[in-house]
């Protein structure tokens, strides 16, 4: 009898443990769903909070290199990075004044030729070449557009350099500082340079008054074909 008692009591303490079991699954998506608004709201924020840091991409820190060594090899790339914007916007920026120079060099030949030869030529010969110093003066003036907005590019390229230039020294890359320096020292040349040569093309421009001048005049005899001189089919012998 003491071991069926015993028996007994195992079977209802198992069967009282299922059911205290089952009871406490049941209460666990209610007790999920009833969490405290404030709960909930905390919980929204970290996972926002989360989620936004695992976007950032951190670089891992390497074994063996120190944060002060990632600094300057992250310096040094800056450099590089500087150092080609520099380089492409200097080169953008002297190919224009280049073609700026060009055309106005053109202009003032021409309109110096045109000037002291149009009482020589025909009216279609003057028309020709007065509609080609209108179209090289439309050039002029995009070149001249051209030439502010490369202008302007490198002129952000020369602070960023500058700037990339300090940090790299604060990091202690001095190769890449010493490096940063001399690419933007070559750049301010080559554009000083270039500068002065457009300046006197200008001035060039300005005293030639190839610019803005006025088409000149003809004759009424030649504007009108006719001609003082007795023509040579009346000197010839038939």
């Amino acid at each position: 009898m003491a071991a069926f008692r015993t028996g007994i009591v195992c079977v209802g303490l198992r069967n009282c443990a299922l059911n205290l079991m089952k009871v406490s699954v049941s209460l666990i998506p209610r007790r999920v769903v009833k969490l405290p608004a404030a709960i909930r709201k905390n919980w929204f924020s970290l996972t926002a909070v989360s989620g936004g840091l695992c976007a950032v991409p951190f670089a891992v820190r390497q074994e063996g290199l120190s944060h002060e060594s990632l600094i300057r090899r992250a310096s040094s790339l800056v450099t590089d990075s500087t150092n080609t914007f520099l380089s492409q916007t200097t080169l953008a920026l002297v190919d224009s004044w280049t073609q700026y120079i060009k055309a106005i060099n053109t202009i003032v030949t021409l309109h110096r030729n045109y000037v002291s030869s149009a009482s020589r030529l025909t009216p279609a010969e003057e028309e020709a070449v007065w509609q080609v110093i209108i179209r090289q003066r439309e050039e002029i003036k995009d070149l001249r557009e051209d030439c502010k907005k490369f202008e302007s590019n490198w002129m952000m390229a020369k602070g960023l350099s500058e700037l990339a230039a300090e940090t790299a020294f604060n990091a202690g890359a001095d190769q890449a500082c010493v490096t940063a320096k001399g690419s933007l020292q070559v750049a301010m040349a080559h554009v000083e340079q270039t500068r002065q040569l457009s300046l006197e093309a200008e001035n060039n421009l300005k005293e030639s008054n190839a610019d803005n001048s006025q088409r000149v005049t003809l004759p009424a005899a030649m504007e009108t074909g006719e001609d003082d001189d007795i023509p040579d089919a009346y000197l010839r012998e038939d």
